[in-house]
Parts: structure tokens; sequence; C-alpha cells
């Protein structure tokens, strides 16, 4: 039973930090938040990483029975994926500001929000996007409904978010490093990346449909 817990917690481990790429995250966050202080940066660090983490335990405990029920799809939650991440990179690539210089109480409480990156797109679909959403539905389904193999699964995703955040606290540093300039730079170059990684899943979404035959 030790070799098989074992064995179960170590492709989780391995499948989840493949499917929510901890390092290509931070990189991504780091231009995502050019204009924000370290201070904020930390606190939607720490807040989008308990959103995702709780959105990957719905999956893990609801997952097969919500999306049976409703009807959705794997490909359809890449699809869907897909279109957030290609509207987030047409940002980036532009250097589209998110906020702006207002002086009512409301449009400054707007523009706090429209700052504030860590539901969308940091939760997700960054870490909790369609790979790991499909992932933890995936490893739990091999568990067949066993207590332990299970609370190794969950133990290995809360592991990688774990180690996310570890990286996203890194990257705060990242932006003193380079500075306001080349963080634009490197948001503009991650910018055309996120743009490519929307469409391939965007792709992956129509090919595993079955649409076109």
């Amino acid at each position: 039973m030790s070799e098989q817990l074992f064995e179960t917690a170590l492709v989780a481990f391995t499948t989840f930090f493949a499917t929510m790429g901890p390092v290509d995250v931070a990189a991504i966050y780091a231009a995502l938040t050019v204009n924000n202080t370290p201070a904020e940066r930390r606190r939607m660090a720490v807040k989008g990483c308990a959103i995702a983490a709780l959105i990957l335990l719905a999956f893990l405990i609801f997952g097969n029975s919500v999306l049976n029920y409703m009807g959705i799809t794997l490909p359809a939650l890449r699809v869907a994926g897909g279109i957030l991440l290609l509207l987030i990179g047409i940002k980036m690539v532009f250097a589209d500001p998110s906020g702006g210089t207002t002086t009512t109480e409301d449009e400054t409480r707007e523009a706090a929000t429209k700052d504030d990156v860590s539901v969308f797109p940091l939760a997700t679909p960054l870490i909790a996007g369609p790979g790991a959403m499909g992932a933890a539905v995936l490893l739990m389904g091999l568990t067949h409904g066993d207590v332990t193999l299970g609370a190794a699964v969950i133990g290995a995703m809360l592991a990688v978010v774990l180690i996310t955040l570890a990286l996203l606290m890194i990257a705060t540093q990242v932006q003193k490093l380079l500075g306001v300039t080349g963080l634009h730079v490197i948001s503009r170059i991650f910018g055309v990346l996120l743009t490519a990684l929307a469409v391939q899943f965007f792709f992956d979404g129509i090919k595993t449909s079955g649409l076109l035959g």
C-alpha cells in the first residue's frame, strides 16, 4: 500500500507541476504586475494561490459529478481557457494599461479592481487552468474512491500550489532587478508567448472535441 501511495503522490505531483507550470506563471505574473507595489503583489500572490487551491480542490472532490451533470467536457474547458488567455495576451502585447487617473471614489475603486489580477488571470486560468482542472478530475478518478490515495492527490496539488506561491514571491524581486522598462519588454515577449499558448489551448480543445471528425 505504501508503494502505491508513493506512486500516486509522485504521479499527481508531476502532473500538477506540468499542468500548472509554476515557473511560467511566475514569469508572466512579474510582467502582469509591473505597476503594482511589492505589498500589492504579495497580497495578490497569496490570494491568487488560495483561490486556485480552492478551485482545484473543488474539482478534485466534485469534478466528475459536476461536469457530468452540467454536460461540460474537458475540450470545452480548454477552448474557454484559450479564449481568456488570448484576451490577456493581446493586452500584454499592446501594453494596454489596466488602470487610470481618476478623481471620484467609485472610479478609484474600479481602477483598483482592474489592477487586481489575483482572481483573473492568476488564480484562473494561469494556475487553475483547463489542464490542471482536467488533471484533478482524472487523477481523483484513478484513486477509485480510496480515501488515502485521494488525500495523496490533494496533498500533491497543495504542494505544487505552495511552490507556485514561493516563485511568485521571488518574482516580486525580479521587478526590482530589471526595472519597469525591462519588465515592459518582458511583458510584450510573454504576451506573444501567451497568445500562442492560448491558441494552442483552443486548437487542443477543438481537436479533442471530435468536431473535426
